[in-house]
């Protein structure tokens, strides 16, 4: 590799930690920097992530970059022989803490290692129509995995007309399926709490096929920003936005036909795509996170009309933001009946679906593992309002 590549590497790296993240820092240096093709971004962004999966395996006494340098050869090697590394060996790739809150197994650490998968979301039912126009696309599924696109190709997605236009978006294959398990109807009326920059609203809308409303949520300003822009590149207006968190006053006194609570995590579930956050995440902060999971799904509770649907999903995969946050609300809530979730992903030969209906807990559940599909992981959960309302 270039040796000014690696020395871009080696100055994000250098830059990154604990306040700030790796990607934010390498989107700057790019920024900074300016006239950096694509390739070499490219290459920068692969030998910065390649870094943070291999670290552990590296020589603390070399320079920076040799050490990166190590990093690419293994990702190579891995990448043509993920079994040459042993399960022991494996054991590196993820802090010691995350033990306490989730099983380690040798196939989840294995898909740690890999480099992540580019998806796409097409409009509805034009899956088919927007894969013969980019190329290098194929469906996860039938069916609503239809619209679900894998992209295998070297094209800059972003400056394509098809994106300038609206026709897609990028969403991991994980964030899509929340939408699908929402399942809005056209004319209801749906809060997602957490909006943040607008990926799952933007598909609610687009389920409801621009007919009822969406209320959309978040603590940070900035971020309700970023999603009024894509909801114009998208010509999606079947919205209203306002800024709000989970210890204020509510932004409305709509009752709604759904809400989605896609809570703020750990991001256990993305370390494969954002190999940086295994090293600065900390296990209080899977504690800390838990408590305001806790308390966003109370508040979504009670806006419920009867009959109304709560979605609860976090990409993690530890036990204090998933199954323990839901059995607590679904103790605290008798009013909430589990939902039944269909779980339509293609998984992996042989995967276990990790599935509970309404019969074994008190919200239906799914999990979806990365080494079971080749996106991230999440935990979904869904209950019904079965009382009377307010």
């Amino acid at each position: 590799m270039e040796k000014n590549i690696l020395n871009v590497a080696a100055e994000v790296i250098g830059g990154a930690g604990r306040e700030r993240a790796a990607d934010e820092v390498l989107r700057a240096e790019l920024r900074k920097r300016g006239g950096i093709s694509r390739e070499d971004g490219r290459q920068i962004s692969g030998a910065v992530f390649a870094y943070y999966r291999w670290r552990e395996w590296l020589n603390w006494k070399e320079k920076p970059e040799q050490q990166i340098e190590r990093a690419l050869e293994m990702q190579r090697a891995f990448n043509e022989n993920p079994e040459a590394i042993s399960d022991d060996d494996l054991r590196r790739a993820a802090p010691k803490w995350i033990s306490e809150f989730m099983e380690v197994t040798p196939g989840w650490l294995r898909s740690l290692q890999a480099e992540p998968k580019l998806w796409l979301r097409a409009r509805p039912e034009q899956g088919n129509a927007l894969a013969e126009k980019l190329g290098d696309c194929r469906a996860a599924g039938e069916g609503a995995l239809a619209d679900s696109l894998l992209y295998e190709g070297e094209s800059d997605l972003f400056r394509t007309g098809e994106f300038q236009s609206g026709e897609f978006e990028l969403q991991d294959i994980s964030s899509q399926v929340v939408g699908l398990l929402c399942a809005p109807q056209p004319g209801e009326t749906w809060w997602d709490a957490c909006a943040g920059e607008g990926g799952k609203l933007l598909h609610l809308c687009d389920l409801m096929q621009g007919k009822g409303l969406v209320w959309a949520s978040d603590r940070a300003e900035w971020r309700l920003r970023r999603l009024k822009q894509r909801a114009a590149r998208a010509r999606v207006f079947n919205y209203r936005s306002v800024v709000w968190a989970e210890n204020a006053k509510l932004p409305t006194r709509t009752k709604f036909d759904g809400v989605l609570v896609d809570a703020p995590c750990s991001g256990v579930g993305t370390w494969q795509r954002n190999p940086h956050a295994r090293w600065t995440t900390r296990a209080e902060d899977v504690k800390e996170l838990a408590e305001v999971q806790k308390e966003l799904l109370r508040r979504a509770a009670g806006t419920l009309k009867p009959g109304g649907k709560l979605i609860y999903s976090v990409c993690t995969l530890a036990r204090a933001e998933t199954t323990e946050v839901a059995e607590l609300i679904g103790r605290e809530f008798p009013e909430l009946e589990g939902l039944r979730l269909p779980d339509f992903l293609r998984r992996n030969e042989g995967a276990t679906p990790h599935v509970k209906d309404m019969s074994e807990a008190p919200g239906g559940q799914i999990w979806i593992w990365p080494q079971e599909i080749e996106g991230n992981g999440m935990f979904i959960a869904g209950w019904r309002n079965a009382g009377k309302g307010a």
